[in-house]
């Protein structure tokens, strides 16, 4: 589990798996976000653009990522 520290109200799903290293590029992320390979509170979700916020959970590739 990864404890990712939220600077401002959100971040957008695919700038939080890139801060996070979990993919190498925006590209990347955008691809398995749309293929369906990330999950936001346990629910697979489409949206690249997805605002995540303080108390949200992301899986992706068997990597928890606690939003605080």
């Amino acid at each position: 589990m990864l404890d990712f520290k939220l600077e401002g109200e959100y971040i957008q799903l695919i700038a939080l798996l890139k801060a996070t290293n979990l993919v190498a590029s925006g590209g990347e992320a955008q691809l398995v976000v749309l293929d369906g390979l990330v999950k936001c509170n346990g629910e697979v979700d489409l949206r690249k653009r997805l605002k995540v916020r303080r108390g949200d959970t992301v899986e992706y590739n068997g990597t928890k990522i606690n939003v605080q």
